[in-house]
């Protein structure tokens, strides 16, 4: 009888140890990148190592947790720029909120700008965000918006290049200081009679998978000597 009664409150209790781990993984990947140790995550949720790993075995399985519904903000982004009328609207409003995130959620940041394996909420938002970018510079180069030569892989690179800085561009100079770069690669896609072709040749899908993988997460700040 004892087992029965004390059940329901067992079952409160993780439940609310589940909740606590999930906003204090927000919380510190989010000041410090996908690497933060998870004792740290631990220590601010109040709870133990052991209760941490019986919750979340893997760091995947706690990356995946945190970030399905901000990476599910993201793909909702991503279908209203492929509602809009005009493509190219369409793409600079979803690069836009694409880079606000990418700027104030270094979490979320490793996530849109690195491969990661064992997300499954990352490979869901990897395959929206290529089908969005995908639509729109398709229906921008009919349009005549888009360059002709510009592919998803050179977009998608300077994605993830792009954003890896903005950050540190947002803590150091100004949390909007992102949109001036953001504006000179929008430039760059703009279609014009005077651009010069690109060089050859652009990055293939494996090329570019290869590329971030190599990138790895933002590594937590170092502490300062005492």
């Amino acid at each position: 009888m004892t087992n029965d009664a004390t059940a329901p409150a067992r079952r409160r209790d993780a439940r609310r140890n589940r909740e606590l781990l999930v906003e204090a993984a927000h919380e510190v990947f989010t000041e410090q990148g996908l690497e933060a140790p998870l004792d740290v995550i631990a220590r601010r949720a109040g709870v133990g190592n052991a209760t941490l790993y019986r919750h979340f075995p893997s760091r995947a399985a706690l990356v995946d947790a945190v970030f399905r519904e901000p990476l599910a903000g993201t793909m909702a982004a991503g279908e209203q720029a492929r509602a809009s009328a005009d493509a190219w609207e369409g793409l600079v409003g979803y690069l836009e909120a694409v880079f606000a995130v990418l700027a104030t959620d270094r979490g979320t940041n490793d996530l849109m700008t690195t491969h990661l394996e064992g997300v499954d909420s990352l490979q869901a938002v990897h395959a929206h965000n290529r089908a969005t970018m995908e639509s729109l510079l398709r229906r921008g180069r009919e349009e005549g918006s888009i360059r002709a030569d510009v592919t998803t892989e050179d977009v998608l690179f300077a994605l993830a290049a792009l954003g890896r800085a903005v950050p540190s561009l947002a803590t150091t100079v100004t949390p909007e200081a992102w949109r001036r770069p953001l504006a000179l690669l929008l430039d760059g896609l703009r279609a014009s009679p005077a651009a010069p072709p690109l060089p050859s040749p652009a990055l293939t899908a494996d090329q570019l998978g290869d590329v971030l993988q190599g990138l790895g997460p933002h590594r937590p700040p170092r502490a300062a000597a005492g």
